[in-house]
């Protein structure tokens, strides 16, 4: 059997879908595990013991679907269910399993503030692509695979970090969904422990600027290393504090201790930090705290993000208590491991 997984964006959607491929690849005799996804998320599965092979979208589909067609596959799993992979399910006029992706339930939330979600994670959903293929959930939580020329060291980063550190996720899709400099900056400034910050090259001067606080405490590795050696820094922190963004996905797939800061989107559209069934209660999950403000009425605004708050105020995020936050890393460091 062969088949092909389709998922174009982004770092933690595609994260989130590592699951699925594992436990195909495990459950189903002699399968042949194809993915499909954007060339600029190579990194994110290259590496996937469990994936046979990996096919790149650069900027045409036309340009790809003949390669797949010789492929002759006998399923489609559609992990993302939008125009382009109709496109590409009726080029290839095979089988295709999709999952329910809730725009309707998404829209009633972010319009009229009517939960009508189910109380699960997107992975959850992905997995009812492949259940009549007899595939289920192991419970074994997320992948993510660096290769050995990733690897980061202690010569890598400063001394004062070598014996432990917490990794700052400041980056993320859009403003709205990012923890503001200045929240930042306090919060790194409290911190009792050496901090990490963690983001792409386009976050490098907001990193500049937090690490200026106190630039012993506070290294900016913003724009300094790649996905995957970011992904290495976050592998060997002690805590992870993230914004709703793919780096989180990434530290819940090493299992580590994550504070999510949460904005204009919430947690119930399915992209919490997951483990598996970790989720269902142990040590694991309890050291993984969603910080949110459920006390707005205006939230979540969008289930993206925006450029700005529609509001003006941006209270979802300028509102989060870092003495919390601070609370809650002397909760989890004790027991965090490296």
């Amino acid at each position: 059997m062969k088949v092909l997984i389709i998922r174009f964006s982004s770092i933690g959607d595609i994260v989130l879908t590592s699951p699925v491929i594992r436990c195909l690849k495990k459950q189903v005799p002699d399968i042949q595990v194809h993915y499909l996804t954007k060339a600029s998320f190579r990194p994110v599965v290259a590496h996937n013991p469990y994936i046979d092979k990996c096919y790149y979208l650069e900027d045409n589909l036309d340009n790809i679907i003949p390669d797949l067609k010789r492929e002759k596959y006998d399923y489609i799993i559609d992990l993302h269910k939008n125009i382009r992979t109709l496109k590409v399910k009726r080029a290839l006029k095979c089988k295709a399993f999709s999952f329910p992706k809730l725009n309707f339930q998404k829209w009633v939330l972010v319009n009229f503030k009517k939960d009508i979600l189910p109380d699960k994670s997107i992975v959850e959903r992905y997995f009812e692509a492949v259940q009549r293929l007899g595939v289920k959930n192991d419970g074994h939580g997320l992948n993510y695979f660096i290769p050995e020329a990733d690897e980061v060291t202690n010569r890598d980063i400063p001394m004062s970090h070598w014996a432990g550190y917490i990794a700052c996720v400041i980056g993320g899709s859009y403003p709205t969904k990012q923890y503001p400099v200045e929240k930042w900056k306090e919060l790194c400034q409290l911190s009792p422990f050496p901090v990490i910050l963690l983001g792409g090259p386009e976050d490098k001067v907001a990193g500049d600027e937090i690490s200026a606080v106190d630039n012993v405490k506070i290294y900016n590795a913003c724009g300094k290393f790649s996905l995957n050696e970011s992904a290495c820094l976050v592998k060997y922190s002690k805590i992870v504090i993230s914004n709703d963004t793919g780096l989180m996905h990434v530290a819940a797939a090493f299992k580590k201790p994550v504070i999510s800061l949460w904005g204009n989107t919430v947690p119930k559209f399915g992209m919490f930090p997951y483990y598996g069934y970790n989720n269902l209660g142990t040590n694991i999950f309890s050291q993984s705290i969603i910080v949110e403000n459920n006390a707005l009425n205006c939230r979540p605004c969008s289930k993206i993000g925006y450029d700005k708050c529609p509001k003006g105020h941006f209270k979802c995020m300028n509102d989060l208590e870092n003495i919390k936050i601070i609370n809650y890393i002397h909760q989890i460091w004790p027991s965090a491991q490296p």
